[in-house]
């Protein structure tokens, strides 16, 4: 009697030191409206969107984290994308929350964000909606707002570089797949010959303007930028000009070295080849010892996230991983 009552005392004590499991990460959902989130291109439009918010594994609020937001393209969904990308393994690892904004189909019928509409390229219309849910997200969890990445996909890769563009004292560092410089178009009718040849105004009169009226201490906000050779629908021009932007933006010395449409010498460069013979071309830019741009130019990829599960649209399974390289310019900025 005696030997099992100190049996089931030691296992009760026992019980009350083993470690329980982490809790399992999920996925929240919410909405926020911006005063400033109006669009030009559709008024009548309410200027407030929906929002996921993916919880890691393990989460506590006992330590700020990180927050990366991750940005749809066109005909795409939050949850399409977070499968497609493998978001929350990247999530999990890194310990970060993940916000994924949800684009109104009223706002735009193919489910894009309008990039060419001129409130959101002057720092308004959604990317002010976007930059109040990321305020919304530090209301409800512990945040580190040093630590605040975005990153996102072909019209979401435009809104992401918008976002590091007209927001530098929000943004850490971002991140663009097969994306479009911020102000490209000179309106919503020239947005369609844009993408074919283009960015149809001076996108980095655009940086220079901004980075005079940015603190000093906001910059660099350092860039990935990833782009297909095989890319129709959103050319590789546009990735050049995007790192032109950037360069900028940051104050890099060769920003200004080659015409806007060419990619000015790199600091560094290396070629890869994969086992499927795509070649990887990364080239970098850096000050001192702070990365200001990367640009990755893969072989034979189209419009399409590289490495994503091919069960999701815009997706392409074949290496390199660019969910992998996105965690790796995440932990490097976050070291």
């Amino acid at each position: 009697m005696l030997e099992r009552l100190w049996s089931r005392i030691k296992a009760f004590v026992a019980g009350l030191f083993r470690r329980k499991p982490p809790p399992p990460g999920r996925f929240e959902s919410d909405k926020k409206a911006a005063f400033r989130g109006l669009l030009t291109t559709a008024p009548w439009v309410w200027p407030s969107r929906e929002f996921l918010i993916y919880v890691p594994q393990g989460h506590t609020n006992w330590r700020k984290r990180a927050l990366l937001v991750l940005i749809h393209g066109c005909h795409q969904t939050p949850e399409d994308f977070a499968a497609g990308t493998r978001v929350t393994a990247l999530a999990d690892s890194l310990g970060c929350l993940v916000l994924l904004p949800r684009q109104d189909r009223r706002a735009n019928s193919w489910g894009c964000w309008n990039w060419f509409d001129q409130a959101t390229a002057h720092g308004w219309g959604e990317t002010a909606i976007v930059a109040a849910q990321v305020h919304a997200v530090h209301s409800r969890f512990r945040i580190d707002s040093r630590r605040v990445f975005v990153a996102g996909m072909s019209s979401g890769g435009a809104l992401a570089s918008a976002l590091g563009v007209r927001r530098p004292d929000l943004v850490a560092g971002v991140f663009v797949h097969s994306g479009i410089g911020c102000g490209a178009a000179s309106s919503p009718l020239s947005a369609t010959q844009v993408l074919r040849t283009g960015a149809d105004q001076d996108i980095m009169q655009i940086a220079r303007d901004i980075r005079e009226k940015t603190a000093i201490d906001a910059l660099p906000v350092p860039l990935v930028a990833i782009q297909g050779s095989n890319d129709t629908v959103v050319p590789p021009i546009h990735a050049a000009q995007l790192v032109r932007q950037y360069l900028v933006l940051n104050g890099h010395p060769h920003a200004d070295a080659e015409p806007n449409d060419a990619i000015p010498p790199p600091d560094r460069t290396m070629s890869t080849v994969l086992p499927d013979d795509r070649v990887v071309t990364t080239s970098e830019w850096r000050i001192g010892d702070r990365m200001a741009a990367r640009h990755v130019l893969v072989d034979g990829l189209g419009h399409a996230w590289s490495g994503g599960d091919a069960n999701y649209p815009y997706n392409d399974s074949h290496a390199p991983d660019a969910t992998a390289l996105l965690q790796a310019f995440m932990a490097e900025a976050l070291r």
